[in-house]
């Protein structure tokens, strides 16, 4: 199974950038954007940079790893590396894709959310191992994706 990137992505007010994702047959849920590694990407902060271009239009700096999940997923162990970022710039009309190319996918809505445990705990966040990341240590966020001196 291929390993994917997810963005912690933080704004100028210090709010975190989530997807509300409506997807046909499912639940509402919400996740932190990223994605699959692809052949042509050349190391994990690449592929999180191309994720985050791909689905939120958006650049990023001060790029931070965060921590490593895994957890079981269709038979097999999934595996994400979550970092930590900094938004530059978001443009939604730059974004392309399968995600946005395909209806059975739903739709991604961009969402900026306080950060509050109360934000994350109250919302159907997936994958459950990057909510409960987060929810244990959502007022340290701040402190861990600081911009380089």
């Amino acid at each position: 199974m291929r390993p994917s990137v997810r963005g912690v992505l933080l704004d100028h007010d210090e709010r975190l950038v989530l997807f509300r994702r409506t997807v046909p047959g499912r639940d509402v849920y919400w996740s932190v954007p990223g994605g699959h590694v692809e052949p042509q990407d050349t190391s994990l902060e690449q592929t999180l940079h191309r994720e985050l271009l791909e689905e939120l239009g958006a650049t990023v700096f001060a790029v931070t790893p965060l921590t490593v999940v895994s957890y079981p997923l269709e038979g097999g162990v999934k595996t994400q590396h979550v970092y930590g970022c900094r938004l530059v710039s978001m443009d939604p009309e730059l974004r392309y894709g399968p995600e946005f190319e395909d209806p059975s996918r739903g739709v991604y809505e961009v969402e900026r959310v306080l950060l509050e445990e109360t934000e994350i705990t109250s919302r159907r966040l997936l994958p459950e191992a990057v909510a409960e990341y987060l929810s244990a240590n959502i007022a340290a966020l701040p402190h861990l994706i600081t911009p380089p001196h």
